[in-house]
């Protein structure tokens, strides 16, 4: 069985994770905008996302009115291979072989006192529930090291390096194998 989730005991200020909804797209953009400025994504990707696949999409909130401080979004994917950058997809791939974690995201006021990881363990243990062997990503803003303390190891698959040049220069491709 899984554990219960919901406050992050190491969040301090009333901040939890829950599903994200359409009503939080406005402060997902915000944030995406102060933590990935090199690497835009418009308001059509992230709601593209969200109506895809709704379990894997995430926010870090108080119990009010507040707009969400992070995000995550998660869907199905290919292994070795990473969507382009700020694009809407059709549709989630027939052949999907893992969960892809397209982003996560703090807003600067939230960083800090272990926020990311009660989202990250919630996701990796929703999806090994659903299935699925394992969690890819592409580490960008020199955060493999982050992730790699987080279970995810660098892959390097035939053409991955062309794939990720739109990424930056210290893309890495990385995947958590899951139990």
């Amino acid at each position: 069985m899984a554990r219960e989730h919901g406050k992050d005991e190491n969040a301090p200020g009333g901040l939890t994770w829950r599903p994200m909804r359409p009503e939080d797209i406005d402060a997902v953009v915000e944030v995406a905008r102060l933590s990935f400025p090199d690497h835009f994504e418009d308001r059509a990707c992230f709601e593209n996302r969200l109506a895809l696949y709704p379990r894997g999409c995430f926010v870090l909130a108080g119990d009010g009115s507040e707009p969400a401080l992070g995000y995550l979004i998660a869907y199905p994917w290919r292994a070795d291979a990473a969507p382009a950058l700020n694009t809407v997809i059709e549709g989630l791939p027939a052949t999907a072989e893992v969960l892809y974690l397209h982003d996560l995201a703090l807003d600067p006021r939230a960083r800090g006192g272990g926020r990311t990881g009660a989202v990250v363990e919630r996701l990796a243990e929703q999806a090994a529930e659903d299935g699925w062997p394992a969690i890819a990503l592409v580490a960008v803003n020199a955060a493999a090291g982050f992730w790699a303390r987080h279970g995810f190891e660098p892959r390097d698959p035939p053409g991955m390096t062309q794939k990720l040049a739109s990424y930056g220069e210290d893309a890495r491709y990385m995947v958590r194998t899951l139990a």
